[in-house]
């Protein structure tokens, strides 16, 4: 029995991976999508496909590494598709902090991972809408408390990020904008600090690599955001894209959106 989807999240990682010389020649049996399922199963994260299967967050679709076309820069290097098992209960952010983590481990065990950008799916529709507007018992004071993670981080590793989040032909990330970035600014955390947040069309870090039948493709409506993160990191941007489905949602936005990272280009910029 297939696990019926309540949304799909897919992320592709674009930059440079250098392949471990000890896994080449490849063996079927340690592809990206074994060692995902693999490491989803051990973690809990991962629901079996079986009738009347329970637990776990998401059930596998695909995986790969097989490249873009050549036009494609940042060259992407590998990418995951998973499907949530059920809605995402009130008061809870989406999993996309431990979709990232298990990319991570994945990734590490076939090479060495030079990032330079990623994109991921968000199914913010499948987040439950809260049942009032206060913070208290919500999906940002989950993440609020899990910030606590990157608290005593190095200061040296705190990076100058441009972030985009795009509808698709759906508009309404960009009527949402003003009143998330108030809101945003109005949070005591310090992973995320967001300086503008504008409505664009011009600022295209990566097109989608997504068919358009996944989301309301193909890409639109168009939000940019800029902002200083406390590390480049898939933890790191895990914990921002779960902030920013929060915030989507919490400001009317119930439709998939394409959220999309890479470090600034800005001259000052720190790197991690």
């Amino acid at each position: 029995m297939r696990i019926r989807p309540a949304g799909t999240m897919l992320v592709s990682l674009h930059g440079e991976l250098v392949p471990h010389p000890w896994r080449y020649p490849l063996v079927a049996s340690s592809d990206a999508y074994s060692l995902f399922a693999a490491r989803a199963s051990a973690m809990g994260w991962l629901t079996e496909a079986a009738q009347n299967a329970s637990g776990g967050l998401w059930g596998m679709n695909d995986a790969g590494q097989d490249p873009l076309p050549e036009s494609s820069r940042p060259a992407r290097v590998a990418w995951f598709q998973v499907s949530l098992t059920t809605p995402v209960p009130a008061g809870r952010p989406l999993p996309v902090q431990a979709f990232l983590s298990c990319a991570d481990d994945v990734v590490a065990r076939i090479g060495a991972l030079r990032l330079e950008a990623l994109q991921v799916l968000l199914p913010v529709q499948s987040l439950e809408a809260p049942t009032d507007t206060s913070s208290q018992g919500s999906a940002v004071m989950t993440l609020l408390q899990d910030a606590g993670w990157f608290a005593d981080g190095d200061p040296h590793l705190r990076t100058r990020v441009r972030v985009t989040l795009d509808g698709g032909q759906d508009p309404s990330i960009r009527s949402a904008a003003p009143e998330m970035l108030r809101w945003m600014r109005e949070l005591d955390q310090d992973v995320f600090l967001c300086d503008s947040l504008t409505v664009t069309d011009d600022d295209v870090i990566l097109e989608p690599t997504v068919i358009d039948e996944l989301w309301l493709g193909p890409a639109r409506h168009r939000v940019a955001l800029r902002g200083t993160l406390a590390e480049w990191s898939l933890d790191a941007l895990g914990w921002l894209a779960a902030f920013l489905a929060d915030a989507s949602a919490r400001h009317g936005v119930g439709t998939p959106l394409m959220f999309t990272a890479a470090r600034s280009r800005e001259p000052d910029s720190l790197t991690g």
